[in-house]
């Protein structure tokens, strides 16, 4: 994954592009996913459930530029988009999602408690979260960086720089872990726009979490800061839902799969994140 060289986008156009609708307006999508009219789905079943409802429950982040951003109409995003896309296969269009804000520690516990019907938020599948939720993917791979200040005044070329430094990242995530391997000077907040300000500071000497939400924090912080651009983990994206809800986990993964051959999966991405970054190739579904 690299930046389209050459592309600049300032913070004020980056949000006119990703202004895109959700829970508050028409519905329209940019991934243009058709609604399915009349769905049929076994009784009892979450999706008849959910179809029968006429709504969904979804949980994303509001302060990931590119995958889920704030926007005066709902969030915006990738993620978004995706959400749109399963819910659009239940019947359910756009204007009828409910979107919840979700930060990383919180993700297994509103699924777990039934406050989200699923989480599409940058949420990478893992073994140890596979204990509580189950994942439907993925629909997209990652890979965890580090965002430093723009010319890299400490020199900071991978993580093995970063021995006995400070580093922020956000707090239950995959990337707090990761971390742990190389510094255990990590100073770990609840989302990653708040690790700008001790960066910005000199607190800390880097931010690490996945490449894609930090291009979209460099991009939205013109000249301020760079991603050095040396990934060291691959942070396979998931949709989380109610562990062994076997039968909406296949449903899901057959969504994501016909989005990636029919061209609504490209169109989400070349919609939203794809205005900085190059449309990458559609992942492997782990249909475990």
């Amino acid at each position: 994954m690299r930046l389209n060289k050459g592309l600049v986008i300032s913070a004020i156009a980056l949000a006119s592009v990703l202004t895109l609708s959700a829970c508050t307006d028409s519905g329209a999508s940019p991934s243009a996913a058709p609604v399915a009219a009349t769905p049929t789905f076994a009784p009892g079943t979450t999706m008849a459930k959910l179809a029968e409802a006429g709504k969904i429950t979804i949980g994303t982040k509001f302060d990931q530029p590119l995958f889920g951003l704030k926007g005066p109409n709902g969030p915006v995003g990738f993620d978004v988009e995706i959400g749109k896309l399963i819910a659009a296969k239940l019947g359910i269009a756009a204007d009828k999602i409910n979107w919840v804000e979700t930060v990383s520690a919180n993700r297994e516990p509103f699924i777990t408690n039934g406050q989200v019907d699923i989480v599409i938020a940058t949420y990478t599948i893992n073994d140890k979260r596979k204990e509580v939720v189950s994942f439907a993917g993925p629909y997209y791979e990652a890979g965890q960086d580090l965002l430093v200040l723009a010319g890299n005044p400490n020199k900071i070329t991978g993580p093995e720089d970063l021995t006995g430094k400070p580093v922020c990242t956000v707090s239950g995530s995959t990337s707090e872990k990761n971390i742990a391997a190389y510094t255990t000077n990590v100073i770990a907040t609840d989302t990653y726009s708040n690790c700008l300000g001790p960066l910005r500071s000199g607190e800390v000497v880097a931010v690490t979490t996945d490449n894609v939400i930090l291009a979209g924090l460099a991009d939205q912080n013109s000249g301020e800061f760079e991603v050095v651009g040396k990934p060291f983990t691959k942070e396979p994206y998931g949709i989380g839902l109610k562990k062994d809800d076997t039968e909406f986990r296949a449903f899901i993964n057959d969504t994501l799969d016909a989005s990636f051959t029919d061209g609504t999966w490209a169109a989400a991405w070349e919609a939203t994140a794809g205005k900085v970054l190059d449309t990458p190739t559609p992942p492997t579904i782990n249909r475990y």
